[in-house]
């Protein structure tokens, strides 16, 4: 299930998020530790999951997750949103709308309900164009490795999103090049075009995370953007992260979500 990758990409990455041992190295480093921790991403991941099976408008359910727990790292213009009556949304183009959309190509088995309801998800909040863009092509990649589709088929298609002629961070760029020149960026389009080449740069789930780790970025969150796709993508069978992927959960979930995340 995509879900579950995004979710421990998120636990994975909130460690390194701010901060990062001196000596660090992303090949060497141990991705599981006590300092590990769902954040933001995975509550509204959850969130979204529980829309969908409730029947629940989004913004109804995200105001809900986000109330419960304020201090996950939500951004600015969330918590402010979070006070206001979140009937309208606040133009962002922030990364957040592409982090929570793994449960959507879970639950949809055709791809136009898939990015229709990405489409849905981001525009209560972030309804800027590339906050849309951003949750679309997520949703539309975590499919596309659903059903098979080859990480070559999966950058050809993310790269018609994000070329290069526009956008600094296009997955068409080598991430030994992307390395050089990458700086902390939150937003959808300095996101989701690097988690794409940084999947294309793997061979296994936990490679994409160390992948992830290469770069000087918002780590928990390009985990799980790229985690949904990765689990979805490459074979877990012998992966050392996702072969013991239900005992992580059970260890850094708390009781609630837990439950959410095995509700059918």
């Amino acid at each position: 299930m995509a879900i579950k990758g995004a979710i421990i990409g998120d636990i994975i990455g909130s460690q390194y998020e701010f901060q990062r041992p001196a000596d660090f190295d992303n090949k060497t480093a141990i991705l599981l530790t006590d300092k590990c921790e769902f954040t933001d991403d995975t509550v509204l991941t959850l969130a979204t999951k529980y829309a969908i099976l409730h029947d629940k408008p989004f913004a109804e359910v995200y105001a809900k997750f986000g109330k419960k727990y304020p201090h996950k790292g939500f951004g600015g213009m969330f918590l402010d949103w979070l006070n206001t009556d979140h009937t309208q949304p606040y133009n962002s183009y922030g990364n957040g709308s592409a982090t929570r959309v793994s449960y959507i190509a879970d639950y949809y088995d055709d791809i136009e309900d898939v990015v229709a309801n990405a489409r849905h998800s981001a525009a209560c909040t972030h309804n800027h164009p590339e906050g849309i863009l951003g949750a679309e092509v997520t949703a539309a990649c975590i499919w596309f490795a659903k059903n098979d589709r080859t990480k070559e088929q999966i950058l050809e298609y993310a790269i018609a999103q994000y070329p290069k002629e526009e956008y600094a961070y296009s997955p068409e760029i080598p991430l030994a090049q992307m390395r050089e020149y990458y700086r902390w960026d939150v937003t959808c389009q300095g996101s989701v075009p690097a988690v794409i080449r940084c999947i294309y740069e793997a061979n296994s789930y936990t490679e994409f995370i160390r992948n992830v780790l290469s770069l000087k970025c918002d780590t928990d969150t390009l985990c799980a953007i790229g985690g949904g796709i990765a689990e979805e993508l490459f074979d877990n069978s012998a992966d050392p992260i996702m072969t013991q992927a239900d005992e992580i959960l059970k260890k850094y979930l708390d009781d609630y979500l837990l439950k959410i995340f095995l509700e059918n």
